[in-house]
């Protein structure tokens, strides 16, 4: 079992500040594996019938716990009402420490008419980061952790397996869209999910996602939502502050893995024109460990110019960062326009073989741009942090 340092240290914070930690993400990503890592802990599976009597009489099964300190319930969707199971715990037993683990968020399923407000920390597990394959799962080979992707099964595989792809898409169907969802066309479904994985990074486009996928419009979106709840995409929302050249409404949508993009894209090898899109992937999967959601942009504008990343600090303070496999291609036009609509905040380009971050100065309009070159590894760290890279 590869041990996660960086995942229990995290979980084990959060019960500082709450006694529920809501750990999700996509299936197989490495949820039930971490949860049996913590020591004293109670394992149940709410997948299995017994479990779910047991836990019919929440009062009943805490009293029985006696010297346990750690629970852990799995698939906790299951159970008849989980939010008045896990809001017991926390009002009347606030000694015991409960992870409760999904694929989804709480909005997945109308069994949580609480939302635990004030009870509980919520925490996304990304698949594998570069930085803990590099440590914890002793992969050094970037194009490996992009053509496998970051489910740990699949990273540690010997070859690529694209039967396990496919069985993935058909069991998320099957397990988190249909019966959290109710959404009973497979095929339009798929095709839409297959159609996101392939332009994944580019713009999300409704009404040519429809016609490509032969569905309406609406049922686009639907979908889309469903499969953001379930962590299979992410949506990217563009940075604007008003100026008219800059695009304010369409977002970036994201697949979940690089390993999918690869599959779905038919790739057997990494070429050098695909490493930087699915580099790109690697930092987004980072920014979300560190960076809350509603400060996390992307900005471009309708001449093309675009700023990978956006970080809102402050009202008036926002970070940009560029990523690129290799520093010698970043070209600072568009970072130089970005600066003349937004002058203060911090400038990155990050890239995977840095081994010793830098900066550099780029002059425009009698001003110095400063831009610092540095790895992901570098990134928490540098002089000034950027908000939120705690590692908390």
């Amino acid at each position: 079992m590869k041990q996660r340092p960086f995942w229990i240290k995290r979980i084990e914070h959060a019960w500082k500040k709450r006694s529920i930690v809501w750990l999700s993400g996509v299936r197989r990503v490495g949820k039930t594996t971490l949860s049996k890592m913590f020591s004293t802990t109670a394992y149940l599976n709410c997948d299995l019938p017994s479990v779910v009597r047991r836990l019919s009489d929440p009062e009943t099964f805490y009293d029985s716990l006696g010297d346990w300190a750690t629970i852990v319930f799995d698939e906790i969707h299951r159970v008849e009402n989980p939010s008045m199971l896990l809001k017991i715990a926390a009002d009347s037993y606030p000694h015991l420490k409960i992870l409760a683990i999904g694929s989804s968020t709480l909005s997945a399923t109308k069994k949580f008419r609480d939302g635990l407000t004030g009870r509980k920390v919520m925490i996304f597990l990304p698949p594998v980061l570069w930085e803990e394959c590099q440590d914890a799962f002793s992969i050094k080979s970037l194009d490996r952790r992009l053509l496998h992707g970051g489910l740990p099964e699949s990273l540690l595989a010997d070859e690529v397996d694209p039967i396990f792809f496919s069985e993935w898409i058909d069991s998320f169907y099957a397990r988190d869209i249909q019966e959290l969802f109710g959404v009973r066309n497979r095929v339009g479904f798929i095709k839409l999910l297959h159609l996101l994985i392939r332009q994944s990074s580019g713009l999300t486009d409704y009404s040519k996602l429809a016609k490509l996928s032969d569905l309406s419009r609406p049922t686009v979106k639907a979908h889309i939502e469903a499969m953001t709840i379930a962590h299979a995409i992410y949506s990217l929302p563009p940075f604007h502050g008003g100026s008219r050249r800059e695009i304010i409404r369409r977002p970036k949508c994201y697949a979940f893995d690089t390993g999918f993009v690869a599959f779905v894209k038919g790739w057997e090898r990494i070429r050098e024109e695909d490493r930087g899109l699915l580099w790109e992937h690697l930092i987004l999967d980072f920014l979300r460990t560190f960076v809350h959601e509603f400060d996390l942009f992307y900005w471009r504008d309708k001449s093309g110019r675009e700023i990978d990343f956006v970080i809102k600090s402050t009202e008036q303070r926002v970070h940009a960062l560029e990523c690129k496999i290799n520093p010698n291609d970043f070209n600072p036009r568009s970072l130089i326009h970005f600066r003349s609509l937004y002058p203060h905040g911090n400038n990155y380009v990050i890239c995977p073989y840095i081994s010793t971050s830098y900066t550099y100065s780029y002059s425009y309009q009698n001003t110095k741009l400063s831009v610092n070159f540095c790895s992901l590894r570098d990134l928490r760290d540098y002089e000034l942090r950027i908000k939120g890279f705690d590692g908390n």
